[in-house]
């Protein structure tokens, strides 16, 4: 770890309820630094992080952060880019000249200096990263991995094992991944996105591009990309391909050919194509990295999956609940042909809570064909997140240009009484934003 971190005792940190910025926190905190930090609003994680010791407080206020971290030369201020440019907290530790520095900026400091496996992508990188992180723990390797979602088998977005190899989830987001110093790395995918931040798509290309000469060892990308690597995919020419795929009582069972030998009957517990590639990118990471493929197998049919990633909550002959964290048309698409395969001939009742009104804007006519794939729908307002409302992006102009006769806007508190009323034998809560709150209630009410 680079020295300046290392002689730091203090730790605070700015946004510390997100995905990425807890695990961070939980990795200090395993290391004896004293940890604290601020967050918009209560959550699990940070009731977790708080079980763990760690004090947080949801008032942006110097006033309530401890004094030990207001000594400049012995606190570390780590911040998402997602804070605001006037909070207060931020723009007093910047003015008296603390160190400072992005999540990415201090995940590339851990990872530099260690074996580093980086999953990047506009889709699919959390679970790849869970399913990686996961093979390599199980077949033995001392695997540290910081993960963009809660594992189901680890109930954490940490896994400590060791310092022999490191698992990353390389965020596009704010060019963030170009911190990192991957040795092995892979791409899953460049759909646009982000638009708020590259404005451009050919920009996101781009720095995926960037990103990608930044592995030492190997590169592995989804066939048909524009990049030059070892390539993966499904029923194709890839080097790493998943063939004689079947559906057994929901479980996938395939072969996969990879350069040096066919490895057959591999078990997948994960719905949807997306996660077969997934797997696929994970496995042949995992066997590049020197794993051995009889106890990755064995790793891969135990793999339990990603909290709000095609989670089921409910799964009976008669109903099926799925949460799901999708917030990109692709990611939506992937949603749907995965529940149309795993549950066919049954009505969908999809409950949508777009996230940012910048990527509703930029993708409207892209999420409004998707959306029209449903049975059903209902349409929450849209999550603004870091934004500001702009002008005419709403969820009822999104909802105009959804192809559906039973499509409908409502407010969050009409919403279990809107579901009970459907008689959909699926329902689907999907979105990045506070939705996921509404789980539990949503699963008590249809198990009344």
């Amino acid at each position: 770890m680079n020295k300046g971190i290392e002689n730091i005792q203090n730790i605070y940190f700015i946004g510390i309820g997100g995905i990425g910025m807890s695990a961070l926190a939980r990795y200090f905190k395993f290391l004896n630094k004293n940890v604290a930090g601020y967050d918009k609003t209560p959550s699990q994680i940070t009731s977790d992080l708080i079980g763990l010791g760690i004090p947080i407080h949801f008032e942006d206020s110097i006033d309530n952060i401890s004094e030990s971290f207001l000594d400049l030369p012995d606190t570390l201020i780590v911040y998402t880019p997602a804070i605001p440019k006037d909070h207060k907290e931020f723009g007093y530790f910047q003015s008296k000249g603390f160190l400072i520095k992005k999540r990415a900026e201090v995940l590339g400091i851990i990872t530099k200096d260690t074996y580093t496996l980086a999953v990047a992508g506009t889709h699919g990188k959390t679970t790849t990263t869970a399913i990686l992180a996961h093979l390599l723990k199980e077949s033995g390797a001392k695997v540290t991995a910081f993960l963009g979602g809660i594992s189901e088998n680890y109930s954490s977005n940490l896994v400590l094992e060791g310092n022999e190899v490191v698992v990353v989830e390389a965020d596009e987001f704010d060019r963030s991944f170009l911190q990192l110093y991957p040795d092995i790395a892979a791409v899953t995918s460049m759909d646009a996105d982000h638009l708020d931040i590259y404005e451009k798509a050919n920009a996101l290309e781009e720095s995926f591009i960037e990103f990608s000469s930044r592995a030492k060892d190997h590169l592995l990308v989804r066939n048909g990309l524009p990049l030059a690597g070892i390539t993966f995919g499904i029923d194709d020419n890839s080097e790493y391909c998943a063939q004689n795929i079947r559906i057994d009582n929901g479980t996938y069972i395939f072969d996969l050919k990879t350069p040096y030998k066919l490895i057959e009957d591999l078990h997948l517990n994960l719905p949807g194509r997306h996660n077969l590639l997934n797997a696929i990118t994970a496995f042949a990471i995992a066997m590049l990295y020197g794993s051995p493929t009889g106890p990755l197998a064995k790793a891969l049919f135990s793999f339990k999956g990603v909290q709000r990633r095609f989670s089921y909550h409910i799964k009976t002959e008669n109903l099926v609940y799925v949460d799901d964290y999708a917030h990109h048309p692709t990611e939506i698409n992937a949603l749907h042909q995965a529940v149309r395969e795993m549950h066919p001939d049954k009505r969908i009742l999809a409950i949508f809570q777009p996230h940012l009104y910048s990527r509703t804007r930029d993708f409207a006519s892209d999420f409004a064909q998707s959306l029209s794939q449903f049975d059903q729908l209902l349409l929450l307002d849209i999550y603004p997140a870091r934004e500001l409302p702009i002008a005419g992006v709403t969820s009822k102009w999104l909802l105009d240009m959804v192809d559906s006769e039973n499509k409908k806007l409502i407010k969050k508190k009409d919403l279990i009484s809107s579901i009970t009323e459907s008689d959909a034998q699926v329902i689907l809560t999907i979105g990045a934003g506070d939705i996921g709150a509404e789980v539990s209630g949503i699963k008590e009410a249809l198990l009344v």
